[in-house]
């Protein structure tokens, strides 16, 4: 057959038929290395657009076509059912040698990661007043685990808990208050983590607190404090801070896996390359884009000028000069944003980080300005100053204009906010979200706009504070603003994966930007989680109440050629007789 004719035959099969009758058929040792009908292939099949360069540390298209094959965590090779309520969340240790999950039956349960993954710890919160575990997260070291959860409360109740367990004899170490319980909490550094607290102001005003504590509580002293005020941030129109999580900037320079093409071919020959694991053996969204998320720098304080504003706000009430009649919310808000305006402290300059040094650290978390649901990411730089519980409880001390802290950064994604992931460099954020109608305006945040059922995936370089290459999209959630949920997505080096509403697991190539994979269960799927050291394997988790363990074709075979053998009845039988 000629090569063309051969390269149509290609295109009509599936991914795994064209790599087999490639093995037997009769032309392929002319055709095999053959970089223009691979390239061709490539493309064509998974619908890469053509200015797509080649992966960076791709060897060749051939290869290309066989990694995306071969190497992404598809197989179903074991379903985990020790729990008996909807598994909420799920997280590896650095070492990859442990995992958590959290589950509404209210236990956080610790799993070995062997040859077949097994349960070595159950710990129930129930004892403790807790409504069911949420959010877990091992510390650097892997000696500690931070665990929140949901207190037991009237159905409105927005408090939660965070508890710190001891990795070597699984004791609980120390239990700090939450609110809302959504902050989730995270890890600092190896023995601190960040909690909120939340002070209702008004009907629909607020400030948030974030408060660094010492994940070993009983070391309180005269000399030694065990907690520290870090931030205090006021929130307008019901929004609140919620989704903390801590961003590492000292690999920006050297990322594993630049998404910008134009920066891939300039840093090609400074950066190390990698394997990207070959071995010799997305649907595309017809759907209407939403509007680019924006990213605004916070504008700094004008303290005279709001004080003045603020007065004459008043005199105008007073003297029924206000017009159109503003109602009690609307009053509220306007009176707040001119007061927090002269009484909070400014950015911080100079945000992005300037030297691949850098021990910058990021809070990164979710907000809003125009209602509850959250809409925003906040970004606050952490200084060295601030990473350890020493110093005043209170932190350092204030001036009277600067009762509250402004955000250094802020990206605001026009729709609901459901989940965010860092790369495992910590260089890109990506974020879950289900946007808005074009052009939508809040009358009322307590009544904000419908969402889509499309989720959308952005993707937010940290280095530059933009956004990259296009949403991904492929994954669906149905429930409305007020039943919203968290979808917890999770990113490894050359993949990213999320959960969703429609009963699937979805996996995409971080640089192609294609969906390479579905992953099946019976109920939502709330939490997905690559092994840190082994990104052919993936956990899944869904309100079915099963963890499914996902590995690659590639890990399959190896799997099971590393498997002794059983013999045959027979010689066994003659070697007893023997014997």
């Amino acid at each position: 057959l000629p090569d063309t004719v051969l390269f149509e035959i290609f295109l009509y099969l599936d991914h795994a038929d064209v790599l087999s009758v490639g093995l037997v058929c009769r032309q392929w040792r002319a055709v095999s290395r053959d970089e223009f009908l691979w390239k061709e292939l490539f493309y064509r099949y998974y619908r890469v657009s053509r200015d797509v360069p080649r992966h960076p540390a791709a060897v060749s298209w051939y290869d290309e076509f066989q990694r995306l094959y071969d190497t992404i965590p598809c197989v179903e090779v074991q379903a985990l059912k020790e729990h008996n309520d909807q598994v909420l969340h799920l997280s590896f240790s650095h070492s990859g040698s442990l995992f958590a999950s959290c589950s509404k039956d209210c236990t956080v349960k610790i799993w070995s990661n062997e040859l077949d993954i097994s349960l070595q710890h159950s710990s129930n919160m129930r004892p403790y007043n807790w409504s069911y575990t949420q959010f877990s997260q091992f510390n650097s070291d892997d000696s500690l685990l931070l665990v929140s959860g949901v207190f037991v409360g009237p159905h409105n109740s927005s408090s939660g808990e965070i508890a710190v367990i001891s990795m070597e004899n699984f004791t609980l170490l120390s239990r700090v208050r939450n609110k809302p319980y959504d902050v989730f909490g995270c890890w600092l550094n190896e023995t601190n983590l960040i909690s909120g607290n939340l002070h209702r102001i008004g009907r629909v005003t607020s400030c948030s607190v974030l408060w660094l504590n010492n994940a070993f509580q009983g070391i309180e002293s005269e000399n030694v404090n065990v907690v520290k005020r870090l931030f205090k941030i006021q929130n307008l129109n019901a929004s609140t801070i919620r989704t903390v999580m801590v961003a590492d900037c000292s690999r920006y320079d050297c990322p594993d896996l630049l998404l910008d093409y134009e920066e891939q071919l300039a840093a090609s020959s400074s950066c190390p390359a990698f394997d990207l694991g070959s071995d010799s053996e997305e649907e595309e969204a017809n759907a209407r884009q939403p509007p680019e998320p924006a990213v605004q720098e916070l504008p700094g304080a004008g303290g005279v000028r709001a004080e003045e504003g603020l007065q004459q706000l008043f005199d105008e009430i007073l003297g029924g000069r206000v017009g159109p009649p503003m109602t009690d919310t609307e009053l509220e808000t306007k009176v707040a944003e001119l007061f927090v305006r002269s009484r909070t402290k400014p950015p911080e300059p100079n945000l992005l980080p300037t030297d691949s040094n850098s021990k910058t650290k990021y809070l990164i978390f979710t907000t809003g300005c125009l209602t509850y649901s959250p809409h925003q990411i906040g970004i606050k730089r952490i200084l060295p100053h601030q990473m350890t519980t020493a110093g005043p409880v209170l932190g350092e001390e204030r001036r009277s204009d600067e009762f509250f802290d402004s955000l250094d950064h802020v990206i605001d994604i026009h729709g609901h906010i459901i989940g965010m992931g860092l790369s495992p460099d910590h260089r890109y954020l990506y974020v879950n979200s289900r946007a808005w109608p074009r052009d939508c305006v809040i009358s009322d945040p307590m009544q904000p706009p419908p969402i889509a059922e499309e989720i959308d995936l952005h993707v937010f370089d940290l280095k530059t504070m933009k956004e990259v290459k296009r949403a991904l999209r492929a994954h669906r959630a149905y429930t409305p603003n007020e039943e919203c949920f968290f979808i917890f997505l999770d990113v490894s080096r050359d993949f990213v994966a999320s959960g969703a509403e429609d009963r699937h697991g979805y996996i995409w190539d971080r640089h192609y930007n294609i969906c390479l994979a579905k992953l099946q269960h019976d109920n939502v799927v709330n939490s997905v989680a690559f092994s840190p050291v082994e990104q052919e394997l993936l956990l899944t988790a869904s309100d079915d109440t099963t963890i499914k363990v996902w590995r690659s074709p590639r890990a399959v075979r190896v799997r099971q050629a590393r498997r002794p053998r059983p013999r045959k009845l027979l010689f066994s039988w003659l070697m007893n007789q023997k014997s």
